[in-house]
């Protein structure tokens, strides 16, 4: 009887430590969420306020899929060939935020999240902002680098490894700037610290593949558009929410 009630206690137990993890609201915000002045950037349903950048509407390589959106590889390419399939948050432009973004990858999954967009016509998306790293670190094929590597400032700063869940489960991004001030938390870690528009910015980009874009020599704008890279890999992203600063 008494086995019983200590594995009854136990199981109980193990519930309520669990309990978070299934009553958490997708794609809501809660009470003191919205006291803390945030604001969704997708419902779960729809893609009301995303474009292509670039274009006037949504590429056709993006779903909505168990209330997150999802991009996949298009129609005639090979995994890892995007489709022109980068997409914007294009209400309004941010300059001192918090931005919070759940996102899961597939095996060999690839993808970036972008902050202070500027469009530049026939350009991508990554030539005049800078790139948070999405990706599987263990098979995709840009994993070689550690400044490649998910949460990591692309081709800049690495993130530390440990702090990524496994491939196929979700993660969380938030990405906070603040007067040029710049952080990656990577599921609750501060993995990555740097400021914009600083000598030692400066000094990151010239050891960058981003050395000879005119996006980043004339310098990263002050303010942009929130962004999603189409890589040619299926990634989803859901309770993507900001708040200014």
């Amino acid at each position: 009887m008494k086995r019983n009630i200590y594995l009854t206690m136990s199981i109980v137990v193990a519930m309520l430590i669990s309990l978070p993890a299934f009553s958490q609201m997708l794609n809501k915000l809660s009470k003191e969420e919205k006291k803390e002045g945030w604001t969704l950037l997708f419902n779960g349903k729809n893609f009301d306020g995303w474009r292509q950048c670039n274009g006037t509407a949504m590429p056709a390589n993006w779903v909505i899929e168990e209330e997150a959106m999802k991009v996949f590889t298009g129609e005639g390419k090979n995994p890892g060939q995007g489709a022109n399939g980068d997409i914007l948050y294009s209400v309004k432009k941010f300059r001192n935020f918090e931005l919070s973004i759940d996102w899961k990858a597939s095996k060999m999954g690839n993808s970036g999240i972008f902050y202070n967009v500027r469009e530049v016509p026939g350009k991508p998306i990554y030539y005049a902002s800078p790139e948070v790293q999405v990706l599987d670190n263990v098979d995709a094929s840009d994993n070689k680098i550690d400044s490649h590597l998910a949460g990591s400032l692309y081709d800049m700063l690495p993130a530390d490894p440990k702090t990524v869940n496994a491939t196929g489960m979700w993660n969380n991004i938030v990405i906070r700037v603040k007067d040029g001030k710049v952080t990656h938390i990577q599921n609750g870690h501060e993995v990555v610290s740097y400021t914009l528009w600083t000598p030692e910015w400066d000094a990151m980009v010239a050891k960058s593949k981003f050395k000879t874009f005119p996006g980043f020599t004339e310098g990263i704008s002050k303010e942009g558009f929130i962004g999603l890279q189409d890589h040619g890999y299926p990634i989803w992203f859901r309770n993507i929410k900001i708040r200014e600063l």
